[in-house]
């Protein structure tokens, strides 16, 4: 188990997207965060107290988070350096890249020498099967996105945090691992071989009660050319019945891809219905999740209406605003 509360280590993340996975940790379990750890050059910031490794270990952390999602996940020279001296202040480190903690020696060593440990979240914790196909019981709602880090994760939150207020069974099902270190258990699907991802999915949202809904976090996008197939594996293996439509409108082009546009929402709603239609030909798009972090009231609430107008079903974004108008569509559905 993972020791809490933690420190959040946000290194030199070159923007606020790039430590989303800090940013999920403390808007979800502000419990957890002590406060944030930076480094020369970092562009993010989750206003919580800078603090050293040792004021850090003083306020009662007893784990190191590395809370920043770089592309391809890599632990670099300047980090290393950091993170062995947050072993000799006394944390242990927990971390969700694809850059495996137990594959650097120096971490490994310095770690046993002082009885430290690291946690890779990023291990499956169990061997999946292949997808079968065979419809499960219980209902499934997926959110899908015109891109990556675009609110997936949030949405499926919040609208389990709103069931669970009406006293309805639910259950966010992580896939990342973000949410991995929110809940405390999920798949991650990512690092799953790419046969195994869609019954990994099928796995994680197993036969369940009739009106029980499993939330599943939504991964990548359909249209992101680096990491279109997790989000392909989480149609087919989760066999939704509801599907969320995610949409980030300040976005200038694909993240990480400037040579590629964001589909527009009509595009997403037809391609993942086509997809999705070959596992479930009952599934819907009930609803519209958008993040409007950065728009201001009157913009997000003018956006919000056009797109709800244009579209035909509800737009809100549910962690501005709550997640219960998607609620309700869900109920109906």
């Amino acid at each position: 188990m993972i020791k809490s509360p933690y420190l959040l280590f946000l290194g030199d993340a070159v923007d606020a997207l790039a430590a989303k996975v800090a940013q999920g940790i403390k808007d979800w379990r502000p419990d957890l965060s002590v406060g944030q750890y930076r480094m020369k050059g970092c562009n993010a910031d989750l206003g919580l107290a800078d603090m050293s490794f040792d004021e850090a270990v003083t306020a009662g952390a007893k784990t190191l988070v590395i809370g920043v999602a770089n592309r391809g996940g890599t632990i670099s020279v300047e980090w290393q350096s950091k993170l062995i001296e947050a072993l000799e202040a006394g944390l242990d480190i927990a971390s969700g890249l694809h850059n495996l903690l137990k594959d650097e020696p120096l971490l490994v060593a310095k770690a046993t020498e002082l009885g430290r440990q690291l946690f890779d979240v990023r291990i499956p914790s169990e061997e999946y099967p292949i997808a079968s196909g065979v419809k499960r019981t219980g209902k499934r709602c997926l959110a899908v996105g015109t891109d990556c880090s675009v609110g997936k994760m949030y949405t499926g939150l919040a609208i389990e945090k709103e069931m669970l207020k009406r006293n309805m069974k639910a259950t966010f099902r992580s896939t990342g691992q973000t949410g991995i270190l929110i809940t405390g258990n999920g798949v991650p699907l990512d690092a799953v071989i790419a046969d195994f991802m869609a019954g990994a999915v099928e796995h994680l949202t197993p036969n369940n009660d009739d009106n029980h809904w499993d939330l599943i976090e939504g991964q990548g996008s359909l249209y992101h050319a680096s990491y279109s197939g997790v989000t392909l594996a989480l149609i087919h293996g989760g066999q939704p019945d509801a599907l969320i439509l995610c949409h980030e409108p300040t976005r200038k082009h694909m993240r990480g891809l400037p040579g590629y546009n964001l589909p527009n929402l009509e595009e997403l709603r037809d391609t993942a219905l086509i997809l999705a239609r070959v596992v479930n030909p009952n599934v819907k798009v009930v609803g519209i999740s958008v993040n409007t972090q950065h728009l201001i009231e009157m913009e997000a609430i003018a956006f919000l209406a056009e797109t709800e107008s244009r579209m035909g079903i509800p737009a809100v974004d549910p962690f501005r605003h709550g997640a219960s108008r998607l609620v309700d569509a869900l109920e109906a559905c």
